[in-house]
């Protein structure tokens, strides 16, 4: 059982919901990362998802667009970011770790580093998960079974749009959980539908035996206590990417944790 697995399943027991915060690796500042990591599992994170800064984002709106910049103009690449996990389990070996990001670093990562460089390494490190937006399932079975036979989850996205076909396909390849992107468009675009989440969410389970993640759009406690109703897991990422933007070094990590707490003490409630 992996650890994200195994996180669900102690939530499961508890009924209560994953708390999933999402943050750029490097950002506001390149040295940030383990703290603020640490910070937000302190807090009341189930399942921390770091993104790996890119240039080219598809999926991204403009708040984590400029994130990734930020954090590219300071040297943080897929090395950096793999060093920085294992920095954090030096002092937590529990809470679950999913990179999320695109293709081409992986793609880059093995061509520099040799085949099957990117899982060994984020192995090593002590990555549980990875989401690859740019991945469609049909195409990455044999890194899917790379992952598992390394530990690891591959996590898929599916959205408004999503086929039951679609659906089928990632339920072959899916594990740990799926991302259930609750808007058409980028993050942090639009307003949330909480009614067309909960009724889109038992089609997936028809197909989909991993829990389900829901994100894109939540950000405050009353929206994420909505969600949680129908979803096993809450995905907040520009929202913390907002809070934390100006702020000087000293204050990011409590800034972050402070709004983490109160979205956990309003999933818990």
């Amino acid at each position: 059982m992996s650890r994200i697995e195994a996180t669900f399943a102690a939530l499961k027991k508890q009924d209560r919901k994953a708390l999933i915060p999402f943050v750029t690796a490097g950002f506001p500042y390149a040295d940030i990362t383990p703290d603020l990591m640490h910070g937000m599992a302190e807090a009341g994170a189930d399942v921390i998802e770091l993104g790996v800064p890119f240039s080219d984002p598809s999926a991204d709106g403009p708040v984590i667009q400029k994130a990734g910049d930020r954090a590219l103009a300071a040297g943080i690449g897929l090395t950096q970011v793999i060093a920085m996990v294992r920095s954090f389990r030096e002092r937590n070996d529990t809470t679950p770790v999913v990179l999320m990001g695109y293709a081409n670093p992986v793609e880059r990562y093995d061509q520099k580093h040799g085949a099957g460089a990117f899982v060994r390494d984020a192995s090593s490190a002590g990555v549980d998960g990875v989401l690859i937006v740019d991945y469609p399932p049909e195409e990455c079975e044999d890194f899917a079974a790379s992952l598992r036979e390394h530990g690891m989850d591959l996590i898929f996205l599916l959205a408004p749009t999503s086929t039951d076909e679609r659906m089928a396909q990632v339920a072959r390849v899916a594990t740990g959980y799926v991302y259930y992107v609750s808007l058409k468009g980028v993050t942090g675009a639009g307003t949330l539908d909480v009614g067309q989440v909960e009724a889109m969410l038992p089609r997936i389970r028809a197909h989909v035996s991993v829990p389900v993640g829901v994100g894109f759009g939540i950000r405050d406690a009353e929206t994420a206590r909505a969600i949680s109703r129908a979803a096993d897991a809450v995905v907040i990422g520009s929202k913390i990417i907002q809070l934390i933007d100006n702020e000087p070094h000293e204050k990011v990590v409590a800034v972050a944790s402070n709004f983490i707490r109160t979205i956990r003490k309003a999933l818990d409630a």
